[in-house]
């Protein structure tokens, strides 16, 4: 069974994707190629949608989602494509998503 990875081993981030995938996930950031447009997420959610107390994706790396969010539950690993930004995520936007919620 492989290790439980934590915020003190990865970067816990936020990342969207281009207007073709239009995805936003958060998790732990294993590996990324910028050029290539490509990263790795261990323990990644997406969010689906997010509520307007979250403040917008900047909101989804600072604050976390918010109450009346949208995020699934963690899949093991996904690899991305079309990768636009990633950002940093505080410690409180990480336990945020920990959490997850479908509200």
């Amino acid at each position: 069974m492989p290790k439980k990875t934590t915020e003190k081993t990865k970067r816990f981030v936020v990342i969207t994707t281009d207007s073709t995938r239009r995805g936003v996930f958060g998790g732990y950031l294993e590996k990324s190629d910028l050029d290539k447009q490509t990263a790795t997420l261990i323990e990644a959610r997406m969010a689906i949608y997010w509520s307007a107390a979250t403040k917008g994706v900047l909101g989804l790396a600072s604050i976390g989602p918010q109450k009346g969010s949208k995020i699934t539950p963690s899949v093991p690993t996904i690899e991305l494509n079309g990768v636009t930004s990633i950002m940093d995520c505080t410690p409180k936007a990480v336990t945020k998503w920990q959490n997850g919620g479908w509200d």
